[in-house]
């Protein structure tokens, strides 16, 4: 069989075995060493099996990723996504739909200290779903907008997704980091308008709140110093150039232990509890990057990229009309598979592609990540939806589904904004 048959086999036997529910980094490398052997010898695919699982886990980009991790687990124990939440709720719960509108900007907040989707998700749905139900917000509603807001922390910075995507490209971290601050400011607002205009046109999804006194709402900023301040050192060091992503996380992960401990919220059962979670997520997502790299060798050799983009070529395709079924397919496994899993198994593909093409690598990358994070809300399998539900005991995972679309919707439009207007991504970086 030629290389290039071989390739497409690996990909489908790959997609069988996620089917089946085998783990994304077993699968990867059961794959990627099956086709590496079967394309060269066996004693070559033993011995990339025996080098890559070393220099993938001794490469010193990857220690970003645990560092950004810990940072949002200090973030959660410290309850600064609570005091950010009780903030903009004293600014706007007065407005309709206040109090799910302070809830997405609460998770935005959130967002800016961790790098996590589903963890932005759970912290604050634990916080805001008692809030809404006890002002009987509509239970679509106010699900929805947890579990969509909850996905804004893969594209605010920091950002796990950015640092997979720059390690699998090669790409600056740092410009990626950038690039994601306008793009994620402007998803949040679009998600507050979109409450607003159907509070605004039935007032029973939320009802307003009580407006405080001035002076009340002022007092209440004085809780949101640690997060703007952890935020403004992280991302304006990194802009300004004084330290580097991985220099930047690990200040970042100490600033906010310091800050666990001035609230008294540290003893040393949390700190295992948090050292333990980091760990858990690290070693999965490790274990996937070492999957990719293996499968990715495989990939490289079976001249599956080489080969779809001499056809694209062949055929003259516009840019953005491969642009569009690039998006079509990632839409489609966002039904599936959650975003780590997702730039792992296409970036080797569809990167050399966009690259031929002539696409900005750091604006596509911030295009990429919001498909992604549409896919954590996409039935059957969206990531934060079944963490909402686990949230939510008693409501129906079919109410949460419903209570999404509205958020969906805004997203695809996020998307073609970002397509229309490339400088809402590219001006931040550029200017580094």
């Amino acid at each position: 069989m030629s290389p290039e048959v071989v390739g497409l086999i690996g990909i489908a036997l790959l997609l069988l075995l996620l089917s089946m529910r085998m783990y994304i980094g077993l699968a990867l490398i059961f794959v990627g060493f099956l086709g590496y052997s079967y394309l060269t010898r066996v004693s070559i695919g033993l011995e990339l099996f025996g080098t890559v699982p070393y220099t993938t886990g001794s490469m010193y980009e990857l220690s970003i990723i645990p560092l950004f991790i810990l940072m949002g687990q200090f973030a959660h124990v410290s309850g600064l996504s609570r005091d950010i939440f009780n903030s903009v709720y004293k600014w706007i719960g007065h407005f309709p739909g206040g109090l799910a509108m302070a809830t997405v900007v609460g998770c935005g907040g959130f967002a800016a200290i961790s790098g996590s989707s589903t963890a932005t998700a759970a912290t604050m749905g634990s916080i805001a779903l008692p809030q809404m139900k006890e002002y009987k917000y509509d239970t679509r509603l106010s699900t929805g907008c947890v579990a969509a807001g909850g996905t804004i922390g893969i594209l605010i910075p920091p950002s796990i997704g950015f640092v997979v995507y720059g390690i699998l490209t090669e790409e600056s971290i740092g410009k990626l980091f950038m690039a994601g601050i306008i793009p994620g400011v402007m998803l949040l607002l679009l998600y507050m308008v979109v409450i607003y205009i159907m509070c605004r046109i039935n007032s029973k999804l939320g009802p307003k709140g009580e407006k405080p006194p001035f002076i009340e709402r002022i007092k209440a900023l004085k809780n949101t110093w640690e997060t703007l301040l952890l935020f403004l050192v992280v991302m304006g060091g990194i802009y300004l150039g004084i330290f580097t992503p991985i220099e930047a996380a690990g200040i970042g992960a100490f600033g906010t232990f310091l800050f666990t401990l001035l609230k008294r919220k540290m003893n040393v059962p949390i700190l295992f509890e948090c050292l333990l979670a980091t760990g858990r997520l690290s070693g999965m997502i490790m274990l996937i990057m070492i999957g990719a790299d293996i499968y990715a060798y495989f990939l490289s050799i079976s001249k599956i990229p080489m080969s779809l983009a001499e056809l694209m070529t062949y055929f003259v395709v516009s840019k953005y009309l491969v642009l569009a079924g690039i998006l079509l397919i990632y839409f489609i496994l966002g039904c599936f598979l959650d975003a780590i899993a997702m730039i792992v198994l296409t970036i080797p593909i569809f990167y050399p592609l966009t690259q031929s093409l002539g696409l900005d690598p750091i604006w596509l990358g911030v295009i990429i990540v919001i498909i992604m994070e549409i896919g954590l809300i996409t039935p059957p399998v969206g990531m934060n939806v079944f963490v909402i539900r686990g949230i939510a005991k008693d409501v129906p995972i079919t109410t949460i589904f419903r209570g999404i679309w509205p958020f969906l919707v805004v997203s695809i439009l996020a998307i073609i904004i970002i397509i229309l207007i490339p400088p809402l991504a590219t001006f931040i970086p550029s200017r580094m």
